[in-house]
Parts: C-alpha cells; sequence; structure tokens
C-alpha cells in the first residue's frame, strides 16, 4: 500500500448541475475523476488531492473557512455568501452549464411592472436573496424578499410579484410566460481558493499548476490544430487568409519548392476553410484535436 502524502489539496468539487461538466473538464486536463453514487468523496488520480463534493451554494461559505483550501463554484454564489475567498480565475467554457448564467428580474406577462422602481413594496421570490436585496438596495428600492424552494418560475403572479431567477437560455421563463425586467448578474463558474492557503507555498504551487492545466484544457475546447504541405509561391496568399492562435509554424520540406505548415484554428472554422486551402495547392491537409493549449 502506497504511503499517504505529507501533504494534501482538499478540493471542493461542485454537486449538483455543474457536476457532470466539471469532472469532463478535468479529464480534458489530464485528471481522471470518478464518482460514486454513494460517496461524496471522488476519486482522483492525483495522491496528493484530495476532494469532497459540496453543493455549488455552499461551496465558497466552506473555502472561506479553511475546511476546503480550493472548489470551483459560481460567482453568483461566491457573492450571495459575501464570501471573504480568493478567485483565481475564470472557468467560463462553452459547455451546459460553463457558459454564462443570467440572473434575472422576471414578472409575469401582462404585469404592470416594468423595472426595478415599480417593485416598491412588493414581494419576489428568489434562491438569491442576498443578490436580490443587493440589487434594490442599489435601486433604492424596499421590497419583500423571500427565499423560494424551488419551482420558482411558477410563483407569479399568485405567490410572488416578481421573481428573481437563473437562466441560460431563457427557456424556462418563455414556457412559464415571464418577462424579463432586467438583468441582476451575469455569472460564470470560478475557480477559488481561501487566502491562507494561498499563503503556503506548496498549496499555492499546487493550486497554479491544476489551473494551468484546466485553464490550458478550456482553451483548447473549441480548437483543432490544422497542418499541411504547401507550395511556398502560395504561402503568403495562405497565411492571409489562414486565421490562427498565433503565428503559424512554417518548416521547410525536402523539396524547396514546398513549405509544411502547422497552426490552430477554430473548429467551426475548418469546413469552409479547407476546400480554400485545397483551392490554394495544399496538399496532405490533416485536422488533428487538441487536449490543452497554455500559452
Amino acid at each position: 500500500m502506497s504511503a499517504r502524502p505529507k501533504r494534501l489539496l482538499r478540493l471542493g468539487l461542485p454537486k449538483g448541475s455543474l457536476q457532470d461538466t466539471t469532472v469532463r473538464l478535468f479529464s480534458h486536463a489530464g485528471f481522471q475523476v470518478s464518482i460514486s453514487s454513494r460517496s461524496y468523496y471522488p476519486d482522483i488520480d492525483d495522491a496528493e488531492v484530495e476532494c469532497i463534493l459540496i453543493r455549488a451554494q455552499e461551496m465558497a461559505r466552506y473555502v472561506e473557512q479553511g475546511v476546503m483550501d480550493a472548489g470551483i463554484t459560481g460567482l453568483d454564489w461566491v457573492l450571495e455568501n459575501r464570501a471573504k475567498v480568493d478567485e483565481l480565475a475564470d472557468l467560463r467554457a462553452p459547455w451546459p452549464n460553463y457558459r454564462p448564467v443570467r440572473w434575472v428580474l422576471a414578472v409575469k406577462e401582462g404585469s404592470k411592472l416594468k423595472k426595478a422602481a415599480d417593485l416598491e413594496g412588493k414581494r419576489i421570490a428568489t434562491e438569491a436573496v442576498g443578490l436580490t436585496k443587493g440589487y434594490l438596495k442599489q435601486h433604492g428600492v424596499k421590497a419583500d424578499v423571500e427565499f423560494s424552494w424551488g419551482a420558482t418560475e411558477v410563483k407569479p403572479p399568485v405567490l410572488a410579484d416578481a421573481i428573481v431567477d437563473v437562466s441560460e437560455t431563457g427557456s424556462s421563463l418563455r414556457a412559464n410566460q415571464l418577462r424579463v425586467i432586467d438583468t441582476v448578474l451575469e455569472s460564470t463558474p470560478r475557480f477559488i481558493a481561501n487566502r491562507e492557503a494561498r499563503r503556503d507555498p506548496w498549496k499555492r504551487d499546487k493550486m497554479e499548476r491544476m489551473l494551468m492545466l484546466l485553464q490550458g484544457a478550456i482553451a483548447a475546447i473549441d480548437r483543432v490544430g490544422l497542418m499541411m504541405n504547401l507550395p511556398r509561391a502560395q504561402l503568403e496568399k495562405v497565411l492571409d487568409v489562414l486565421p490562427a492562435l498565433g503565428t503559424p509554424t512554417i518548416s521547410n520540406l525536402a523539396d524547396d519548392r514546398w513549405v509544411a505548415v502547422n497552426t490552430v484554428i477554430a473548429e467551426q472554422e475548418v469546413r469552409e476553410l479547407i476546400p480554400r486551402l485545397k483551392d490554394q495547392g495544399a496538399r496532405g491537409i490533416v485536422e488533428y484535436p487538441l487536449s490543452k493549449i497554455v500559452g
């Protein structure tokens, strides 16, 4: 049996809507995370990391208290808990639940409420009570803010005059005939750290290395590599139209009339670009997936 490492980084992984995407992100970053349906302690193939599943709503509080050294949660829940933590990175990614989400102020279609000022003395239902009270204070409005245990979007107009609810696509709001008055907050997943843990050189280095790999994986999510052989005479024309993350790598070939070009482009551009490259005389065009891009 292997010896327990002398140092451990306690990492909170978000349970719930962010969970599957977080595991997927860690996999792209090179970490294999395995979650049992009966355990709140996921396995990770790094002996120096101990993972615990925690609801995103509670994560910032536990990180602030030092129960966890670091964790992943939404900016919304950091602000809701007024947690004094260090935000090390925005982990937004083009995946479900990792895209930006909006906390919106909404009312029933046909409501006479048109703006924040109209909420004076009204009842508002929300899961984010702190965020909502802060928003109302900014607008100089006094209203009754009630915590909602769920199904918030069905409460107007009988159980509440308005709601503040989270929306990624707006489909649930439309399905319940709700109209958005204003955006209270745009939120994305954040990598947060306990401030005392960050002062520990070993833990800080461990977090920074992990974060470098996570950000590298995010940078590569919607990009691919493209390499080809190209007549040297066509090189300038191709470079004028070739989108690239950075300057393409150009290598000489045995036949000095040809060069090899290697670059990184957005995956969505490939289908339009490859035929154009072919027309310019490119040969041996190869598209390949990327795991990480580290700047």
